[in-house]
């Protein structure tokens, strides 16, 4: 009988990494926690702004940004597993990022995404038949869907769009 192994997630929008304070405390809560992948959302790094973001123990750290602070997604991977990466696929604005590969020797496509606050579930629709072929039942995907779940999980200054109803 083969041995299942688990993987440990974490997801955490961010909303920023500019100020080397927030940098840190990020780190340091990224530690503690102790988990395999870690995969953030709202960085709003710039292509030249991603060497500045280090966790002593994760030297795999694959960023997708956009040309402005804004937006922005990370998947950091931990080196306690054997992770061998096959494939990266970044969007130019920032709003996702897909990496292939290998954890453990098993095959496993992380998808992590962060959904434009206007026209989200289009925006998530579009992505999710774009990347339709890549997909399969070793992908995992995670990130800020920027939906709500449920009418009551909405502001009471949002608007109510037809296509976020359940």
């Amino acid at each position: 009988m083969a041995m299942r192994t688990y993987i440990s997630i974490i997801t955490l929008n961010v909303n920023g990494l500019n100020t080397p304070t927030k940098r840190h405390r990020l780190a340091e809560w990224i530690q503690k926690q102790d988990p395999y992948i870690c995969c953030l959302q709202e960085t709003h790094f710039t292509s030249r702004d991603t060497y500045k973001s280090k966790v002593r123990g994760w030297k795999k750290i694959f960023h997708a940004n956009g040309d402005q602070k804004k937006a922005g997604v990370a998947i950091l991977i931990t080196d306690k597993i054997d992770f061998k990466m096959k494939n990266i696929l970044r969007d130019k604005e920032g709003h996702y990022i897909m990496i292939k590969g290998s954890i453990q020797e098993e095959d496993r496509t992380i998808l992590n995404i962060y959904a434009p606050n206007i026209g989200s579930p289009q925006y998530i629709r579009q992505l999710l038949t774009t990347l339709k072929g890549q997909i399969n039942n070793n992908t995992i995907i995670v990130g800020d869907m920027n939906t709500p779940l449920a009418a009551k999980d909405r502001s009471s200054r949002q608007k109510i769009h037809k296509e976020t109803q359940p």
